[in-house]
């Protein structure tokens, strides 16, 4: 008897409600080294782990330089809301011994209702997978057949990987074409291969940025009428830089944030911003504004805040924005640019009338 694991209606369903269902006891491939932590191993065939899911991939994400971890580790919010990282991608997931192993577990009964996936969320039983990846049977569906797993040639078999961030998109499920052959060292002919500029976005959405606070003198209470100084120091205030390699396929990028500007909103129209747009821009030293001096507090800032009224018990929330310029190369001398991505903290600002100077 042939099965197959059909979960795309019940996927486009899931989509609705806000919840996504997978093939269950479905088999994936990847080996030891490859398997994420957390994912419990259901088989194994010569030293080969199979798993279940299809979020899993083999993209290696490594933080070059720059950046944190922990509570204050932030992710960049693109500018053009129209961005977002790649929804699926291909990659290779199985050798032809990988494949042979897999569905030899298959068929000696390891799971009754156990699948392998040939899509994200299809996955095919015993019958289906000896038809097609081994006796190289003509079906009438039109499913691209192999035979003996194409054992004894160099490459490797491939299927879609959904991106964990946007497993609830419906474009999620583009990369739907069924486990196919791709020789070694090339990639698909697809929209949807893992490219350079494709890694690039998916490090894009890994970069993590310090929450940094900006620097004001008066630090605790300012008055009305005089100026806070505002500014970042240099040393806080660095590029950060992450790298995606699918070593499998041969592909990288590094993916490089920038901050380039910082934009500051008072929390209140009563004020005056300096400069007037409220865009400090970068020193060339890598700082922003400069630090207050005993003396400068009747002084205009270069980067800073006049506030015109008393914050009257109810402090007014200064936002500071930073901007990352986005910037990436690859592998085989590919680069580009990504949109501009945004970073913005809050800072309580207590405002008092007394006029006194802060030196």
């Amino acid at each position: 008897m042939r099965t197959a694991n059909r979960a795309l209606p019940v996927l486009v369903t899931a989509l609705i409600s806000g919840v996504v269902v997978f093939p269950a006891s479905a088999y994936a491939f990847g080996t030891d080294e490859d398997h994420p932590p957390g994912k419990t191993p259901v088989g194994d065939a010569s030293g080969n782990t199979l798993t279940a899911e299809a979020t899993d991939t083999r993209i290696k994400v490594t933080q070059v330089s720059g950046g944190t971890s922990g509570a204050a580790a932030k992710a960049l919010a693109p500018v053009d809301p129209n961005w977002h990282p790649p929804a699926c991608w291909y990659e290779p997931v199985a050798t032809p011994e990988q494949l042979k192993n897999g569905v030899e577990l298959l068929e000696q009964g390891r799971g009754a209702s156990a699948t392998i996936l040939v899509t994200p969320s299809l996955g095919w039983g015993p019958d289906l997978m000896v038809d097609h990846y081994k006796k190289g049977a003509k079906q009438s569906d039109g499913y691209e057949s192999y035979k003996n797993f194409n054992l004894g040639k160099a490459g490797s078999f491939w299927r879609g990987v959904v991106n964990e961030s946007r497993k609830y998109d419906p474009e999620a499920y583009n990369c739907d074409k069924l486990l196919f052959w791709q020789d070694a060292g090339a990639l698909p002919d697809n929209a949807h291969a893992p490219t350079p500029d494709i890694l690039a976005s998916y490090a894009y959405d890994e970069i993590k940025v310090p929450d940094t606070e900006v620097e004001l003198k008066p630090a605790v209470k300012s008055t009305v009428n005089l100026p806070t100084w505002v500014w970042l120091d240099k040393a806080a205030f660095k590029e950060v830089q992450v790298r995606a390699e699918l070593e499998a396929a041969g592909v990288w990028a590094e993916t490089t944030a920038k901050p380039i500007a910082l934009h500051l909103e008072p929390g209140t129209e009563d004020a005056e911003t300096y400069p007037a747009s409220g865009d400090c821009r970068i020193n060339d030293d890598g700082s922003i504004g400069t630090p207050y001096a005993s003396g400068e507090a009747g002084k205009t800032p270069p980067c800073g805040i006049r506030y015109l009224r008393a914050s009257n018990g109810q402090p007014y929330q200064l936002t500071a924005s930073i901007t990352w310029q986005i910037s990436w190369e690859g592998s085989g001398g590919a680069q580009g640019d990504l949109p501009d991505g945004t970073f913005e903290t809050k800072q309580d600002m207590t405002v008092q009338e007394i006029q006194a100077v802060n030196r």
